[in-house]
């Protein structure tokens, strides 16, 4: 699909079930919590939401019908895709040829500007009135090579970092280890069947202390052994493999079924963040998903050629005993809650001892079909509560004569999920000031 009419086909869809509803944009903004001017932007196409949550509640504000909310989707995932190519691109111009399209890049994504730092290898940067003098071309063009330069230097430096920490050959006690098969080859860690080196090294989660927390999950960085969803077609192209993961870790499937462990007491713990949020809390707290991680991985060819999505297997790096934390509901106590029903989605058990994906009740099985214009969304929920366990996914994929596996990890760490059976308990009242032991909010 190209790029300037996808935005516009996603908000075509928000005005056709905003108009249906007869509902002013007053009146939808309100109860969304969000401005009308920016529900407007949506709605007209200037901008397109980050996170799909306000897009959804709209969508069922409006009564969208069970195939409007998998369309509506769709159209999401593709216009934000373009939006991040789109951002990228400002972030990569060079300053002198930025110009006003940086700032029209950043109101179309709605993105804040990337704030500056000097990295290893970066030239010192030119004074403000280098570039003035009439005939400076050649200072032009030295300092963009330099710039350049730097960036290289920094994209092979994340490139190594990521294959350092992708997972790889950890057992898990029971013979599933992957032996190392699937190690990364250039700096999107992805690597292709059969084409890994022969070496390899225990993932570092496998050797972490039981009580370590997950690392930080910031939005800024590419999971490892993963291609970003909004990376050009080319670059996948390039490297062999057709089809990108962007894996979103700390999904809710409802605020009402999401728990986390983590190793403070109640006094130092923050309320309960809202899902777009939940990243940036669980770095800041250090906490464990709690007797089930929920997961949605969009899954997306690099160009026009059909890819299959033959399978997902369920990979564990270890198990150790759950954790012994304080548990921490995200749901506020007499707040009813629902979650909707989604396509294409599976269950697993971290219990079993070979853990494997099934489809929930409803939904179909692998394979599916993928291509740039037509993505999927794939929901899935982790359970577990006798181990802490750390795992991964392994994507396999087929195009024409070619076929591969991707690796989808937290940011090149294993996923972690701990059970939670026995663990001190707490609830967040609304218009508390604090959290509580869970059940004892005396509800009105």
């Amino acid at each position: 699909m190209p790029e300037h009419t996808a935005a516009a086909d996603f908000a075509a869809l928000l005005r056709e079930l905003k108009d249906r509803s007869g509902l002013s944009y007053g009146v939808l903004a309100k109860r969304l919590h969000m401005s009308t001017s920016t529900l407007h932007r949506y709605c007209n196409g200037d901008a397109v939401p980050a996170d799909y949550a306000p897009v959804e509640r709209l969508a069922r504000l409006c009564k969208a019908h069970p195939e409007e909310l998998v369309e509506l989707h769709r159209r999401w995932v593709l216009a934000d895709v373009v939006r991040g190519r789109k951002g990228a691109a400002a972030a990569e111009t060079p300053p002198e040829e930025a110009g006003s399209g940086t700032a029209l890049g950043q109101e179309a994504s709605g993105a804040a500007p990337p704030a500056e730092a000097p990295s290893a290898g970066a030239p010192p940067a030119a004074p403000a009135d280098a570039d003035t003098e009439v005939g400076t071309a050649p200072t032009r063009r030295r300092t963009r090579t330099a710039v350049l330069a730097g960036i290289a230097v920094a994209a092979v430096a994340v490139g190594v970092a990521l294959a350092v920490g992708l997972p790889g050959g950890g057992s898990d006690g029971d013979g599933d280890g992957d032996g190392g098969r699937h190690r990364p080859v250039g700096a999107a860690g992805v690597t292709a069947e059969g084409t890994a080196p022969a070496s390899s090294s225990p993932p570092s989660s496998a050797a972490a202390s039981p009580s370590s927390p997950a690392k930080g999950t910031g939005p800024a960085r590419t999971p490892a052994g993963s291609a970003p969803a909004g990376a050009p077609s080319g670059e996948g192209q390039k490297s062999g493999v057709p089809v990108t993961v962007r894996a979103e870790p700390y999904a809710w499937e409802s605020p009402c079924s999401q728990r986390y462990l983590a190793d403070k007491p109640a006094s130092e713990m923050k309320p309960p963040p809202l899902e777009e949020g939940a990243a940036a809390w669980v770095a800041a707290h250090g906490a464990v998903s709690s007797g089930q991680q929920y997961l949605r991985l969009t899954v997306q060819g690099t160009g026009p050629e059909t890819v299959v999505v033959d399978g997902l297997t369920v990979r564990v790096a270890g198990k150790r005993a759950p954790l012994a934390w304080n548990d921490y509901a995200m749901a506020y106590p007499g707040v009813g809650c629902g979650g909707g029903v989604q396509t294409r989605a599976f269950a697993v058990s971290l219990d079993s001892a070979r853990p494997s994906l099934t489809p929930e009740p409803g939904n179909e099985d692998f394979p599916f079909k993928v291509s740039e214009s037509d993505p999927e969304v794939y929901y899935l929920t982790a359970s577990v509560s006798a181990y802490d366990v750390d795992w991964y996914l392994e994507l396999k994929w087929s195009s024409g004569d070619r076929s591969g596996t991707l690796t989808v990890d937290d940011e090149g760490r294993p996923f972690r999920t701990s059970g939670n059976k026995g663990r001190p308990a707490y609830e967040f009242p609304i218009g508390g000031d604090g959290w509580v032991p869970e059940g004892t909010t005396k509800l009105e």
